[in-house]
């Protein structure tokens, strides 16, 4: 029984002239951003910093898996997307509707998709860190912030990202760490040796969090320090 000819041919001239060449490494190139996109949307957004506090706030409570990951990151993912999506819009108004109608080319709409993120990262990276990298990368910046690569940008903006999510993880930890010294105190003096204080502050904790709110206050702080 003769095969059928499904229709598809691989043309290897067409392939190697210059400009089919070209043409595939534009798809491969294109592929390979897409599968990036996850990572350098986690880089260059306020993910990192949201994770980072939800995560924090699990451990001062010593509540081990709960909540599980999967729900401190799915909060972080919609928290992201709600202070980011001023910034989005920015992108579909400047670049993605522009290539869509032919009006810019394809070097254009992502050099025009950039540019709302890298205004948003500016805007909450610290001059410090920012002149560490420009220091090492031997790029010579004038006063106008639009000169600095994306490259130098990006790093100078997770670090600065994590120091603000210790700052905020260190207030987060006092409260309880009081709670963790009067119970040890109280069952010293109780000669309770052999009783953990873990176990006995852990209701006392929880119980102080929702008493105050914990989360929507936790929320309300991390959504001001975007404002």
């Amino acid at each position: 029984m003769l095969a059928q000819d499904t229709g598809v041919t691989f043309d290897i001239d067409n392939f190697l002239d210059p400009g089919g060449f070209t043409s595939s490494i534009n798809i491969l190139l294109a592929m390979s951003v897409v599968t990036l996109i996850p990572f350098i949307l986690i880089s260059t957004t306020c993910f990192l910093r949201i994770v980072i506090v939800l995560s924090m706030v699990r451990q001062a409570l010593a509540t081990q898996q709960a909540p599980p990951n999967m729900i401190l990151i799915a909060l972080a993912t919609f928290m992201t997307i709600f202070v980011m999506t001023p910034t989005f819009q920015k992108v579909i108004d400047t670049a993605v509707t522009p290539y869509n109608e032919g009006t810019i080319t394809q070097k254009q709409a992502y050099n025009l998709a950039f540019q709302p993120f890298r205004h948003f990262m500016l805007k909450f990276t610290r001059e410090k860190d920012l002149a560490l990298f420009l220091e090492f990368s031997k790029i010579k910046v004038t006063q106008n912030l639009e000169e600095v690569p994306i490259y130098v940008i990006i790093p100078a903006f997770i670090i600065s990202e994590l120091k603000a999510a210790f700052q905020i993880g260190f207030l987060l930890f006092i409260p309880f760490i009081v709670i963790d010294l009067i119970i040890s105190n109280i069952l010293l003096s109780l000669g309770m040796f052999m009783l953990s204080p873990a176990m006995i502050s852990l209701p006392f904790k929880i119980l102080l969090f929702v008493l105050t709110d914990g989360w929507n206050l936790i929320i309300r702080g991390l959504l001001i320090s975007f404002s």
